[in-house]
């Protein structure tokens, strides 16, 4: 294509050689020389005269086909059996006391750096995230991933308080039971 246009239009290639005709009227717009037919113009002898009786309705936007009111509204009714139904899927309620297991048990490791004792909180949020394990398998909740994180960090950190303990008491036995002499005395 060329701009501008040649003189005298643009031309198609594909169109037949030929008077060209007008396009042909609406028969519902009444207009100069084009009468409003009085019988349908379809080869249905059931067609109504009204084209557009089907489609009237107050509610502008109600479907056609619909009384006015009585259409189907999102949600009424289920979806097909093998389709997802409306919206995003929502995933299950999280098990509450899941999460706090997660939570003590983070806590309780974070206690190990208190000379490793504060670790033995980790063994309360262990069982809470056996509690919690028991809860979803019975509610169908969520959280499963919570709850086992709590089990295994909380009895980690509670191994670790254990043996920190014990190296603690083996440590004070051990010094207490070292012979004083030789340290500090002075003879005069």
């Amino acid at each position: 294509m060329t701009y501008p246009p040649p003189s005298g239009g643009w031309h198609d290639p594909s169109a037949t050689a030929g008077p060209q005709s007008s396009p042909p009227a609406d028969p519902v717009l009444p207009m100069a020389g084009n009468p409003v037919p009085t019988q349908p113009t379809s080869a249905d002898p059931y067609a109504s005269a009204d084209p557009y009786a089907g489609m009237k309705s107050a509610d502008p936007y109600a479907a056609a086909g619909y009384p006015p009111g009585a259409y189907p509204q999102p949600g009424a009714f289920p979806p097909p059996a093998g389709y997802p139904g409306y919206g995003y899927p929502t995933a299950p309620k999280q098990n509450g006391l899941a999460i706090a297991a997660m939570v003590v048990s983070i806590i309780g490791a974070l206690g190990l750096c208190g000379y490793g004792l504060g670790g033995y909180i980790g063994a309360v949020g262990a069982i809470l995230g056996h509690m919690a394990r028991k809860q979803i398998r019975e509610r169908g909740e969520g959280g499963e991933g919570f709850a086992t994180a709590g089990i295994i960090v909380g009895w980690i950190s509670t191994v670790l308080a254990v043996l920190a303990t014990i190296a603690i008491v083996i440590f004070i036995v051990w010094v207490a039971n070292q012979d004083s002499s030789g340290y500090g005395s002075t003879t005069y």
